[in-house]
């Protein structure tokens, strides 16, 4: 990029954060860095060559940011144990920090100081899902660096794998998403690990699920839990696909909160539409991910464009 020309597009960066309310854009850098696409699929790729299930770590990593404080990426934020990382749905299982410091290292080298972290999360997300299989998707850009997290907001506002369909509803309602996109979002799981320790109440205790499942799963999970990782998605561990919904009408939800999407309630019938229908639920999951991404984003003068995706700016 001609130096003119970055420094015009730095220009329009600053002058765009005295805007009151900016707006999320898919152009947002088209000026600013245009090879910003580029640079994060080529950092995703080789993520996911050295370990596939970083594709769903990330896509889980943006997730419970957006959910708190909205797609600022305060989720990765260090904050000396206060902050979202130490949450009780977060601490010690979310992961893919290293990943995010690579990209955003790649990004500054091209275009400092011009690229949120947040929109770095926002991207990786998306390319994880589609490397693995799953549909793609514009992601709106332009937003902003959180400079604080909370982990109080963090515990309020992620759902526990417990969950029933209830409060399931009320989280992803506090959010503004429907329950139609909370059954596409649940999709998600069809890809990723979980800790026995999250599940083990189910596989022990619960009557709505396939025995020969539950057997499966007590093998290497042990009734009071621990740190042994099982797939979410028994059938398709890897691949972004619609497995997950199949489970569900088998009784083969890992968590009751999965399960409780087709459990005689008001998903039941979206859970079969997207089992027998694929493209509906890989098109539903690209609208609802977009609408997810903005969950009160940081724009105009808020926030901070971070160096460092773990500290704020000095």
């Amino acid at each position: 990029m001609a130096a003119p020309a970055f420094l015009h597009c730095l220009l329009a960066i600053w002058l765009l954060s005295f805007a009151a309310h900016a707006q999320l854009t898919t152009d947002f850098y088209d000026d600013c860095c245009p090879s910003l696409e580029a640079i994060v699929r080529a950092g995703m790729n080789k993520a996911i060559r050295n370990e596939r299930r970083i594709g769903a770590s990330l896509l889980r990593l943006f997730f419970h940011d957006c959910f708190v404080q909205g797609c600022d990426g305060s989720v990765l934020l260090d904050a000396g144990g206060d902050g979202e990382k130490e949450a009780v749905p977060n601490n010690m299982s979310i992961r893919g920090f290293g990943v995010i410091d690579a990209i955003k290292a790649s990004v500054e080298a091209v275009c400092p100081g011009v690229v949120s972290c947040a929109d770095i999360l926002a991207i990786t997300a998306r390319d994880g899902t589609f490397l693995l299989g799953g549909p793609t998707w514009r992601v709106p850009l332009g937003r902003r660096d959180s400079t604080k997290a909370s982990k109080d907001l963090a515990d309020m506002n992620l759902p526990p794998p417990t969950a029933n369909l209830s409060t399931l509803i009320g989280l992803f309602d506090r959010q503004g998403l429907s329950p139609a996109e909370m059954t596409a979002l649940s999709g998600a799981h069809t890809i990723g690990l979980a800790q026995c320790l999250n599940f083990n109440g189910r596989i022990y205790k619960d009557a709505n699920i396939d025995p020969a499942f539950a057997a499966l799963r007590r093998q290497t999970c042990p009734s009071s839990g621990n740190d042994n990782l099982a797939p979410i998605d028994v059938q398709t561990p890897g691949a972004f696909d619609a497995a997950y919904y199949r489970n569900l009408l088998a009784k083969r939800g890992l968590f009751q909160s999965d399960q409780a999407l087709f459990n005689g309630g008001s998903e039941d019938a979206l859970v079969r539409q997207y089992s027998a229908n694929p493209a509906l639920f890989r098109s539903d999951f690209a609208k609802a991910m977009i609408k997810m991404g903005n969950i009160h984003p940081l724009t105009g003068s808020a926030g901070e464009i971070r160096k460092n995706c773990h500290v704020v700016n000095s």
